[in-house]
């Protein structure tokens, strides 16, 4: 699975998290949300960590999932 890419954040003067997905603002994070974004992206790989935040996170088994015989009918 390739890793995720195209992410982007911009913290505002108002303190506000700004994450983007190819130029598209997908989610904005305040206060204490935001504060454990930034920890996060600090931490670790800032693409993982915003595409986990942004619920844009691919885990591999999406086809099974939709080829189930339980999700036949959807």
């Amino acid at each position: 699975m390739p890793a995720p890419h195209g992410f982007d954040f911009a913290v505002r003067a108002d303190g506000t998290v700004a994450v983007s997905h190819h130029r598209a603002v997908v989610t904005l994070l305040r206060g204490e949300r935001a504060k454990r974004f930034l920890d996060e992206v600090k931490a670790g790989d800032p693409q993982e960590v915003m595409a986990r935040w942004t619920g844009n996170y691919r885990r591999g088994n999406e086809r099974t999932a939709r080829n189930h015989p339980r999700n036949a009918g959807r």
